[in-house]
């Protein structure tokens, strides 16, 4: 049913949006058009959902991914810094794994109170949700947070010389991912499993 409402909107748009389809190559290289804007600017949801994917293939539910997001967000950018100067205060791949090794403290944080304390997934990822926000705030200490360095750039634009957007490919590079994780791994299959029936999985 998603894939046919999705189906449905793209045609409405070709029939009443002219040029929606319609693609082009930028002066600077890179390629241009309504359905690579959409698909840019999506990329992020995109990869968030996916995190979704697990947790609701188990059978739970999450609504902090918004609050690890900006925690996580606030730790890399915090850590990189920039003085305008367009360089980095500390090396960006230590932000990065620092903001991805955030992110799955979190996750822990959230599993362990699911699978240890037995609370309910929401009660629990309303609980990140609420404070999530507040600790980013704390991390920034309030302040709006700047990076002035190009490389940084990259992940959110265009990398020099390619003409898909960096987003675009990080998105498909995680669904491709995912997709192997779920249906080539043991640990897929075991996700898969709990989601369907927990108490067979714990006697299998």
């Amino acid at each position: 049913m998603p894939l046919v409402a999705l189906a449905i909107l793209v045609i409405f748009n070709i029939i009443f949006v002219p040029g929606f389809l319609d693609v082009e190559i930028t002066q600077d290289g890179r390629l241009y058009g309504r359905i690579f804007d959409i698909l840019n600017r999506s990329s992020s949801l995109i990869i968030l959902s996916l995190g979704m994917t697990f947790v609701i293939a188990t059978a739970g539910i999450d609504i902090s991914v918004g609050a690890v997001v900006a925690i996580s967000g606030a730790v890399c950018c915090s850590i990189i810094g920039g003085r305008g100067d367009g360089v980095a205060e500390n090396p960006m791949i230590v932000a990065m794994i620092a903001a991805v090794g955030v992110g799955a403290l979190c996750g822990a944080w959230n599993g362990f109170l699911v699978s240890k304390i037995k609370i309910q997934p929401m009660v629990v990822t309303l609980i990140l949700m609420v404070a999530g926000r507040g600790i980013a705030q704390l991390i920034t200490e309030g302040q709006i947070i700047t990076v002035y360095y190009e490389p940084f750039s990259y992940i959110g634009g265009n990398i020099p010389g390619n003409i898909i957007p960096s987003p675009i490919i990080i998105a498909i590079i995680m669904i491709a991912l995912v997709l192997f994780i779920l249906k080539k791994t043991s640990l897929g299959l075991f996700i898969q499993s709990v989601g369907i029936n927990p108490t067979a999985s714990r006697y299998a």
